[in-house]
């Protein structure tokens, strides 16, 4: 079991208690209007853990609340910890970013973009530039999501299976091959589209180390870390929170969860964590890469990952495909699996130059801010995370309660 606990006083560290409290006090709020089912916060600043709560329910029906040792499914926050696996194997010589991914995975050779026409008989044309590994890890191949509804492609993906849960008994080499039979939505490199491409990162280490993805992330990151309580099934299923998500008139509903025992590994979204584990990861993340005498990465490839990546210096706002996002994407780049603030008055959300960060489709999100030595981890369980978005207000009022 993930033991988690504040280990120094607030004001040790830099922060208010009083202030803290407005933290907790919004969001107990939020639970107790119905926006939320429970939740469990986790600050952290030099190492110390400075601010540990929860409030509300893992499981509304059976009367169960959200505990230290509640495990959530986080979803999209899978991504910078698979991010984490690729660049293990490009220490090692094992891949170069600038490597096109058909050198490993031959169903993504001869590319097609789509021009015009519906999904059902759709003009596309050669692709002039291969997808490379730095297209997939800075979302940049021309891959999407089918949830978007905003593209000829996004339907072309629901039409090959992809609408809601992906393909029953699909595992994911099989994923990966239909994905790669579709054209791609633009021209690699030339834009930004949140979209598949982790789990697409996922099988690429799967061929290069000749390892499953679960084996992979736990020989790699998991067992060294010491995060004992994540991966793709849960340790114990009595601790899982319940998923919730909004009925039409607001109230909050169970809604079926993907299975605890996937046939698809999906680095992209399909991790089950606790605040104890993921405080780990980012411990690890915040310190350049080692805890605890562990090291998983060099110092040079944490700060590689997480600086902007867009062409140009440009922005999400600039570069991105307009889909859906909690905050503003002005002065915000995106590195090698995390956003990364690069001007916080352009983003006009308070926060801190070189803070990076990622989030989940059940309301869970993360960030790292090196120079303020601070992390903060948010889990909730309630799907989409747009009904009770999670940075607009939680940054603020973290910051606000830091006064050193």
């Amino acid at each position: 079991m993930s033991a988690v606990s504040v280990t120094c006083p607030p004001a040790k560290v830099g922060f208010d208690p009083g202030r803290l409290a407005r933290i907790d006090r919004y969001f107990a709020a939020g639970t107790d209007d119905g926006r939320w089912p429970g939740w469990l916060l986790l600050i952290s600043r030099r190492g110390e853990i400075a601010h540990l709560s929860a409030h509300g329910s893992r499981d509304i029906a059976a009367g169960l609340p959200v505990e230290q040792d509640t495990l959530f499914r986080i979803y999209s926050m899978s991504k910078p910890v698979t991010s984490v696996a690729v660049m293990t194997l490009y220490e090692e010589g094992r891949l170069l970013l600038t490597d096109p991914v058909a050198k490993y995975l031959p169903e993504f050779a001869d590319m097609r973009v789509y021009e015009s026409g519906p999904a059902a008989a759709p003009s596309t044309r050669p692709a002039t530039e291969p997808i490379r590994v730095w297209h997939l890890l800075t979302h940049t191949a021309g891959l999407t999501y089918e949830f978007y509804r905003q593209s000829v492609v996004d339907e072309m993906y629901r039409a090959a299976g992809f609408d809601g849960p992906y393909p029953t008994g699909l595992d994911l080499a099989g994923c990966v091959e239909r994905w790669a039979a579709l054209p791609l939505l633009f021209e690699p490199g030339s834009q930004w589209n949140y979209s598949v491409a982790t789990d697409v990162l996922g099988r690429l280490i799967e061929v290069i180390s000749g390892l499953p993805l679960d084996r992979f992330l736990a020989e790699r990151i998991f067992e060294p870390l010491g995060m004992h309580e994540t991966g793709f099934e849960p340790t114990d299923p009595q601790r899982m929170a319940t998923l919730y998500g909004q009925a039409p008139e607001g109230r909050l509903v169970p809604i079926p969860p993907p299975p605890l025992q996937p046939t698809l590994l999906s680095g992209g979204h399909g991790l089950i964590s606790t605040a104890g584990d993921y405080h780990r990861f980012t411990q690890m993340l915040l310190r350049g890469g080692e805890l605890e005498g562990a090291r998983v990465l060099s110092p040079r490839t944490v700060a590689y990952m997480t600086r902007n990546h867009l062409p140009g210096g440009v922005d999400l706002e600039e570069f991105g495909q307009r889909v859906f996002s909690e905050i503003s994407n002005g002065g915000t780049g995106f590195g090698l699996g995390f956003a990364v603030v690069q001007d916080a008055a352009k983003q006009k959300d308070l926060g801190t130059e070189g803070e990076y960060s990622w989030g989940g489709a059940a309301g869970t999100a993360f960030w790292v801010d090196p120079a303020e030595e601070l992390t903060v981890i948010f889990l909730s369980q309630c799907i989409p995370s747009s009904v009770q978005p999670i940075f607009g207000q939680l940054r603020p009022l973290v910051y606000q309660a830091l006064v050193d």
